[in-house]
């Protein structure tokens, strides 16, 4: 399973046989990266999906620098057990 981020349109997404889960994001231009909402469709929870897409996303904001503004309780929740990517966060 590898998770595809779509620049453009502002999400990283999983797309597996059975369907797609998506966590959606916004940029400002402040430096600022918005988690705004992740979904996972309910035939799929409980199969680290939304996990995936949290590092996914994470990562790539780490990288690239971004201060990370989360407005998403995934993402949130996440966050909480995986503190390596808090000195980012806002």
């Amino acid at each position: 399973m590898e998770v595809q981020h779509d620049e453009i349109s502002r999400y990283f997404m999983l797309a597996i046989p059975e369907g797609e889960a998506v966590l959606d994001y916004e940029r400002a231009s402040d430096g600022h990266v918005i988690f705004t909402h992740t979904l996972v469709p309910s035939s799929l929870r409980g199969r680290g999906i939304g996990e995936l897409l949290a590092r996914a996303a994470l990562t790539w904001a780490q990288k690239g620098g971004f201060i990370v503004e989360v407005h998403c309780s995934y993402v949130a929740y996440f966050l909480e057990k995986h503190p390596e990517f808090n000195p980012s966060i806002k």
